[in-house]
Order: C-alpha cells, then sequence, then structure tokens
C-alpha cells in the first residue's frame, strides 16, 4: 500500500471532531483539486502487517482512513485486520469509487468534488455522513443524497477576507437549511495535523 503519512491527533472534521484517532493517509487520488492540502508524494511503500506494527503503540481506537482516494487501495483483509486489533474503522472518500462489499468499514464519510472537478461522479450505495467542501455552490445537486449527517465545510482559499465571507454564507445556508451542520477543519485552527 501506498502511504503518504500514518500520524496521532484528534478527528478535525465532521462527526467525530474531538476524537483520538490514527490517521492513515493513502497516497494518490483519482482527482485532481486545486484545493487539495495533500501530498500525494513522497509516500512509502507498506504491507498490511507493517502498517499495524506502525499504529501498534497509539493507544486511539478509531482509525481514519483518508488520502488521497483510500479506495483505490483499501482491502477487505487490511481492514478486517484493524477490527480484530479493536479498531472503529472510518474512511474519508470522494465517493468516485464505489465501496466493495466485502469490506466492513464502519463509518463513510463522503465528500464529493463534482463541484469542482470534471469525472467526479458519486458512486456510493451507502454514506453515514455527507461533507461537502463548501464556496458558495449551488446546493441542490446534494438535495437527492442520502446519509445520515449532513456537515457543510467552508473551503480555505487560502485567503483570510475570502474565507470569512465563504464561512458566513455556509452558517447563513445552515440556519436556512437546518438539516446541515457546521463543520470547520478545527485542525488547522488548532495548528495540529
Amino acid at each position: 500500500m501506498r502511504v503518504n503519512e500514518i500520524f496521532y491527533s484528534i478527528q478535525g472534521e465532521g462527526k467525530f471532531t474531538g476524537t483520538p484517532a490514527i490517521f492513515i493517509r493513502f497516497a494518490g487520488c483519482n482527482l485532481v483539486c486545486d484545493f487539495c492540502d495533500t501530498e500525494h508524494r513522497p509516500y512509502r511503500e507498506y504491507s498490511e502487517d507493517e502498517i499495524m506494527r506502525e499504529i501498534a503503540d497509539y493507544k486511539a481506537g478509531h482509525i481514519v482512513i483518508t488520502g488521497g482516494e483510500p479506495m483505490l487501495q483499501l482491502t477487505s483483509s487490511f481492514v478486517d485486520k484493524l477490527h480484530r486489533a479493536g479498531k472503529f474503522v472510518q474512511v474519508e472518500t470522494n465517493g468516485t469509487q464505489p465501496i466493495k462489499e466485502n469490506l466492513s468499514i464502519d463509518w463513510i464519510t463522503c465528500s464529493p468534488k463534482f463541484d469542482f472537478c470534471r469525472n467526479a461522479e458519486l458512486k456510493l450505495q451507502h454514506i453515514d455522513e455527507l461533507k461537502v467542501v463548501y464556496q458558495k455552490q449551488d446546493m441542490s445537486v446534494y438535495d437527492h443524497i442520502k446519509a445520515k449527517e449532513y456537515y457543510l465545510q467552508p473551503c480555505d482559499v487560502k485567503d483570510e477576507a475570502r474565507n470569512e465571507a465563504i464561512l458566513s454564507a455556509a452558517i447563513d445556508y445552515i440556519k436556512l437549511n437546518p438539516k446541515w451542520r457546521l463543520s470547520l477543519q478545527t485542525q488547522k485552527i488548532l495548528k495540529i495535523r
């Protein structure tokens, strides 16, 4: 498996914000988003057992598998190893790759990118948490997507004034559409990974 990094921190986004978590960030993605904060190179090739050894000393029971796009590499044997080690497995995906039926993922966070990338068609049958990167776009394209929870995450465009305008617009949208909740990138606010 091509791994960009493995680290221990707290989940900064969505439902599990504040939860201690072990992050496994896979390298590589099938999309190119201009706001992506993942460096896809360098990466290291790991076996499943090497990853298990790498995470063994971290106390958290929550695993976040992210990327890039984790569904390009994630295997049922690896998810099974994580479960046997007593881990709760959350996957953050762009939703363009179907999740194989034999993957027993505990929580699927989908952040669609069809507002930002060509060929970003949603192919998931099940979504626990829909997390939309918000830049004041037309939200009607998300009306048909079924999920347990819905989050708007203001896009960090690396410009303070624009970020404030996007945050303000997100709050206004949520107040008018209360099925949505606000997800801030608290890891950036706290200046942690």
